[in-house]
């Protein structure tokens, strides 16, 4: 099946709620949220979009509990059929400092072991939709940005068709890219809007836990090991990265300090100068 899909997240576009036009809309089989948005934005879009318009939780959201978009629907926790489209909707991002919808790794990874019932029985998903990037792929190497282990780790054992997030904004790096592909996945960033189109399986293989241990105990004790490796890699890429990072901002810190030692022996130097001709011109004086 072929969807046309609208990925909104993070900041309003302009385009779609100060210059709208129905047109805009024409072709969208459905509208998907990552977070961060003004609940009236998203309303506004229900009310003309012909589509569903599915939404989870950014980490600035709160007022979602008192005003919740109208017309649309939350996924947050659940899997969402739509068209036989299985969308798994897990919002939030890393907590960095204890407000609502920000979760520790040991925390999303509980949120998920209580789908893996449902995930199992439905054979996996087609979607994930976050607001967080998952650990490695797209995120970014501070607290508040940093990827969720377990949205990893679910992309490894069901590899969903697509996965889609935000809370990484493009204007924050160059080198953030809108999309990428991680083993059989495509992730796309879904910052501001971006319209794309996705093929997803009429009859996808059904994948999980239970479908995937076709050795019994020996597959299960060997996919262990992959995630672990997988953890180990993840998290020591972003170690590097942070590395980096630090070691770049401490050249900068050094050349800034050099300029400004240089530029002070300058200055010093040009202060000399003007005194020795000011003492040479004087003994002239002098001997005149």
């Amino acid at each position: 099946m072929k969807l046309r899909i609208l990925a909104l997240a993070d900041i309003e576009s302009k385009y779609l709620w100060d210059y709208f036009e129905k047109t805009k809309l024409e072709g969208i089989d459905l509208i998907i949220s990552c977070g961060d948005l003004a609940p009236q934005y998203l309303s506004f879009l229900a009310t003309y979009a012909k589509v569903p318009v599915l939404y989870v939780h950014g980490n600035h959201d709160a007022c979602y509990d008192s005003t919740p978009p109208e017309g649309c629907e939350c996924i947050e926790d659940r899997i969402y059929v739509y068209r036989g489209v299985r969308i798994l909707g897990l919002g939030g991002s890393m907590k960095y400092n204890y407000g609502p919808y920000q979760y520790t790794d040991a925390e999303m990874k509980r949120r998920i072991f209580k789908l893996r019932l449902k995930l199992e029985k439905k054979g996996g998903f087609d979607i994930l939709v976050s607001h967080s990037p998952a650990l490695g792929i797209n995120d970014g190497d501070d607290i508040p940005h940093r990827g969720f282990m377990g949205l990893t780790e679910l992309l490894i054992d069901y590899h969903p068709t697509l996965f889609l997030h935000g809370h990484v904004h493009m204007n924050y790096d160059r080198s953030i890219r809108r999309e990428e592909v991680y083993m059989d996945t495509r992730v796309i960033n879904a910052y501001e809007r971006y319209v794309f189109d996705v093929e997803i399986p009429d009859n996808p293989p059904k994948r999980g836990l239970f479908f995937r241990r076709p050795e019994g105990r020996k597959s299960l004790m060997q996919r262990r090991k992959q995630k672990k490796e997988q953890k180990k890699e993840l998290t020591g890429a972003a170690i590097r990265r942070r590395s980096e990072k630090d070691a770049a901002e401490r050249r900068a810190v050094e050349e800034a300090a050099a300029r400004q030692k240089s530029a002070g022996e300058a200055a010093a130097q040009k202060s000399a100068d003007v005194e020795n001709a000011a003492r040479q011109k004087e003994e002239m004086h002098d001997q005149q």
